[in-house]
């Protein structure tokens, strides 16, 4: 018996429109018009004799049986997309990554070229952005975030949580370091918003907490990184972001105490690794920074 499907152009349409829950951003996304969008969305309810969408005073959403038969429709098209991608000996396609700032510029960029190198039919689109993008509704594959401890977001995989030390330009301070208070002496840089350098005092001892300065304002941590850099400073970040600059010989380790704050996290939705090219992506990531995670060995 043949099969009773609707037109595939129809499904590919009310697949996009529902993740987004925007016939806009559907047209953007497969690259045709708004109007097309609506069309194909309109026929298919007639088809199936079915409302899928609910209009809203500002935009539409899903109707029960929209949401039903959407949940049945996006695994069914992930799976055609899946089997033709095995077709081909080399992965293709596109990985849409969000990423915070920092570890954007100063881990994963630096590596990039190396999973190029070795993908080079897979497209890695970067954005470095300190809004989450809500993978839920597709607005990235991927999202990676750094959670304090007691922060979470549904179905987050650790990445780093490597201890944060004092670091600083070579020849800034003199090592060996030979009293925690002597670090009293230079300029403490700056990067969150939470009393970092308080907690590092503390674990470290030997120094008063009324005798840490107080701060008043804080730079970007991208910014911060660049003013250690350029000797204005000891700045307080996690080890693995610095590894690239501590490498080239641009910073040095000054104390060798440290205290784990929290991790970086990759943010994800379990349909997205049913492609194979985020789920190459997401294998490649955690390879790369297994040696950042607890209980590995140091780099």
């Amino acid at each position: 018996m043949a099969r009773k499907l609707p037109p595939l152009n129809a499904l590919r349409a009310f697949e996009a429109a529902g993740r987004h829950q925007s016939f806009s951003r559907a047209a953007e996304e497969l690259g045709v018009s708004h109007s097309a969008i609506s069309r194909h969305v309109r026929g298919l309810e007639d088809r199936l004799n079915v409302q899928l969408f609910r209009d809203l005073p500002r935009g539409l959403a899903l109707s029960p049986d929209g949401a039903a038969y959407l949940a049945q429709v996006s695994p069914a098209l992930d799976a055609i997309a899946d089997a033709t991608e095995s077709l081909s000996e080399r992965p293709k396609g596109t990985v849409t990554i969000n990423s915070e700032p920092l570890f954007a510029t100063k881990w994963l960029v630096p590596r990039l070229g190396a999973f190029t190198d070795a993908f080079p039919e897979i497209d890695v689109r970067l954005e470095a952005s300190r809004h989450l993008a809500d993978v839920a509704r597709y607005e990235a594959d991927l999202a990676i975030r750094f959670v304090h401890p007691g922060g979470a977001y549904p179905g987050a995989e650790l990445i780093s949580d490597a201890p944060l030390y004092p670091f600083a330009a070579p020849g800034l301070v003199a090592l060996p370091l030979g009293e925690v208070a002597d670090l009293l002496n230079y300029p403490l840089l700056r990067d969150r918003t939470n009393g970092t350098w308080g907690v590092w005092f503390e674990q470290a001892g030997g120094v008063a907490l009324n005798d840490v300065p107080q701060f008043t304002w804080r730079m970007s941590s991208v910014l911060a990184v660049e003013a250690a850099i350029a000797g204005q400073g000891v700045l307080l970040v996690s080890a693995e972001v610095v590894a690239g600059e501590v490498a080239a010989g641009r910073m040095v380790q000054v104390s060798d105490i440290g205290f784990r704050e929290g991790g970086y996290h990759l943010v994800r939705t379990e349909g997205v690794l049913r492609r194979k090219p985020v789920r190459i992506f997401r294998e490649w990531l955690m390879a790369q920074s297994a040696q950042w995670r607890s209980g590995q060995s140091p780099p």
